[in-house]
């Protein structure tokens, strides 16, 4: 089992200062795992509400919730929908004695619902699959290649986890986009999906889709909006500024797991992988996650001028105005992009990340920096 240190001592937090903690994240990232390996060590009481034995036990949801003391565990509260406003009245009462930790997969429902019923009561956290701070850094190539899914990571196969992950193609668009109440015909969604693996790491031209769909522009954006709101797509918005430069203003597109683009795009393992076409595209879109995953940053960019000039991932770090650009090279150098990039964005300092074994500096505040040591990236600012 990896252990998931990180997310642990975020639950640990979050619990300790709010009274619900919701643990949000797409279907089999290790959502349950966690809350049960979490909710032992808190003599938690665990509910399934994919149960129908659980569903029973909450049938009169504030007689059994009110009365209850320490931790309880609501999985797939979604189902049960009713639950936010019971939650709120429970929370709300001066003799209340528990804490509760809800955990979903339709985020946008989720969010909405939450935001709404239990709105200064809850605290939300993002689960995702693996990422570079839990594997060792001798598995970084199959984090790459087969994703960060427990399951399509630890499958003994390339051909196990491609079956996996297939099959979580399949149920996604079969059943748990028509539980959250979308109606869509599943092999409309596919297509729209498999485009946009196409689309990966390119910025998002709604028409382009749409003509080559047959659809709406306004229906692209909706399926675009489904994909982004159950975690399947990032959507990295651009960076704005009062400069005198042309900026792009729409954002960039990129899977949030690697492993079910390749599987979208036929790429059965990593020979498959580096001979494709979409591999530096894929590298981008894995860097940037692992990234995110290291830094957690409040909020994220990209940046792009129509001159040409561009960086890959812009966030500010204690304070830093950090810039990431991402090569897919050997032996990356500094560019003229990155110069106007470090000027302009005004960057205290810009790491070209590549799949290399050493860092070393192209030029001030420049650095090429290897992925293997990506996680050590936030000591070396500090």
């Amino acid at each position: 089992m990896i252990k998931r240190n990180n997310f642990l001592n975020r639950l640990q937090t979050a619990i300790s200062r709010s009274p619900i903690t919701a643990l949000l994240g797409p279907r089999q990232c290790g959502k349950t795992t966690l809350a049960r390996y979490f909710g032992e060590k808190q003599s938690a009481d665990y509910y399934d509400l994919e149960s129908q034995v659980d569903l029973r036990r909450l049938q009169n949801p504030e007689l059994i919730l009110g009365i209850a003391k320490g931790l309880v565990i609501l999985d797939e509260i979604q189902l049960l929908p009713q639950l936010f406003s019971v939650l709120r009245v429970i929370v709300d009462r001066p003799e209340s004695k528990s804490k509760f930790l809800i955990l979903g997969s339709a985020s946008p429902y989720i969010i909405k619902n939450a935001s709404e019923s239990l709105a200064g009561r809850v605290e939300f956290i993002e689960l995702t699959g693996f990422n570079a701070l839990e594997t060792d850094v001798s598995a970084l190539s199959d984090l790459w290649s087969k994703g960060g899914y427990p399951r399509s990571f630890l499958a003994k196969t390339d051909n196990d986890s491609y079956v996996w992950r297939d099959g979580f193609i399949r149920t996604f668009l079969e059943r748990d986009i028509p539980q959250l109440g979308i109606s869509i015909p599943a092999q409309a969604m596919r297509r729209f999906w498999t485009m946009l693996a196409h689309f990966h790491g390119q910025i998002w031209n709604a028409s382009k889709v749409a003509r080559s769909m047959g659809v709406t522009d306004k229906t692209t954006r909706s399926y675009l909006d489904i994909l982004s709101g159950t975690y399947m797509i990032r959507q990295l918005q651009p960076w704005f500024q009062n400069i005198s430069k042309r900026q792009v203003k729409a954002p960039k597109i990129y899977f949030r797991d690697t492993g079910l683009l390749h599987s979208l795009l036929g790429m059965t393992n990593m020979h498959n992988l580096i001979g494709h076409p979409q591999v530096g595209a894929s590298w981008e879109g894995f860097v940037i996650e692992q990234t995110l995953a290291i830094f957690e940053p409040s909020a994220c960019y990209f940046w792009n001028t129509y001159s040409g000039a561009e960086l890959d991932l812009f966030f500010i770090h204690d304070g830093k105005r950090i810039g990431i650009e991402i090569k897919f090279s050997e032996a990356p150098k500094v560019t003229k992009s990155m110069k106007v990039a470090k000027q302009e964005l005004d960057l205290d300092c810009l790491f070209v990340i590549y799949p290399g074994k050493h860092e070393y500096q192209v030029d001030k505040n420049i650095t090429v920096w290897p992925l293997s040591k990506l996680t050590d990236l936030p000591k070396h600012l500090s």
